[in-house]
């Protein structure tokens, strides 16, 4: 089946083609076990080894995260599960969920985050804690990445003061130069490049050098684009679809990210040192709609690993 086809080059105006691609190589995306359902062959979409985070909402049951986690792995991509802190009633819990993830799936990557839920159901309620069991080292996790927050994090912060926030993130510093795992920082999604520029150039002159995985939400409708934006906290790049939205030969058309990826690709072609590792995808207006505009836009790195 021939895939959806976005209009071609569509960064050729937007500045160097060539930078972009070279920033979409090695990109990540997210899927849940509903969404990931709906893909019959993640081959057909996303390049070899492409790592898939699959999210974890409360609610859904271990059995489907497994499950799915098993699937995709099969498909011989890597695969990167939740662990919401939040969520897990136990240490016996989060053991259980380990041996299973591994057993079942060969899983030795994760992100571990608060997650999204006021009440914490049991003692665990930041990632710190997670981190502070020691399981994932002694489980041998090669890669253990936690959230990023460019745009500030109220949950943390709800007044917007962010020195619990950095004081969060220097204990994850030193966390990172204790572990075996590889650490980055998958960041939620921002529509504008500065703000990330500047929160990236932060964290180096902090001392914090761990990775950032830049989240980017793919292409989708502008309507699905605000309401996602608002439902998950996204603060001053928000402006940049508002001020979309009053246009009204743009309210039609899709919302693809080609503004912020490019200008965030000509700054990294122009700092190489700069901390941003790799781009993350919140597949918001679906994951074949989204892998399909990093075919377009990615040159050979991003051809379907069942590509002929």
């Amino acid at each position: 089946m021939a895939l959806l086809r976005f209009r071609k080059n569509t960064a050729a105006h937007m500045g160097n083609a060539a930078e972009l691609q070279s920033f979409l190589k090695g990109y990540s995306i997210e899927v849940m076990p509903r969404t990931a359902a709906k893909v019959e062959d993640f081959r057909a979409l996303l390049p070899k080894g492409t790592r898939v985070y699959i999210a974890h909402i409360e609610g859904t049951p271990i059995d489907e995260m497994v499950e799915t986690a098993s699937r995709i792995a099969g498909e011989g991509f890597d695969v990167m599960p939740h662990f919401p802190a939040r969520i897990v009633k136990d240490t016996a819990t989060l053991q259980d969920w380990i041996a299973r993830y591994q057993g079942e799936a060969g899983v030795k990557q994760a992100l571990l985050l608060a997650g999204g839920v006021a009440e914490p159901v049991g003692a665990f309620h930041s990632s710190m804690q997670l981190m502070e069991t020691g399981l994932f080292d002694k489980a041998g996790f090669t890669h253990l990445h936690v959230a990023g927050h460019p745009e500030g994090n109220k949950d943390i912060a709800p007044k917007g003061d962010d020195a619990e926030v950095m004081d969060a993130l220097r204990w994850k510093q030193a966390f990172n130069e204790r572990t075996d795992a590889r650490m980055a920082l998958t960041t939620q999604f921002a529509f504008e490049a500065k703000p990330i520029i500047k929160w990236v150039d932060r964290l180096q002159a902090e001392g914090i050098d761990i990775p950032v995985h830049v989240g980017i939400a793919g292409p989708a409708k502008l309507q699905t684009l605000i309401r996602f934006a608002i439902s998950c906290g996204v603060g001053p790049s928000l402006k940049v679809l508002q001020k979309r939205a009053m246009d009204v030969t743009k309210l039609v058309m899709p919302y693809e990210p080609v503004e912020v990826l490019s200008e965030l690709a000509a700054h990294k072609a122009a700092n190489p040192g700069f901390g941003i590792e790799q781009v993350h995808f919140f597949p918001l207006g679906g994951i074949k709609t989204n892998a399909t505009w990093a075919i377009n836009n990615g040159g050979n790195a991003t051809r379907p690993a069942n590509a002929a």
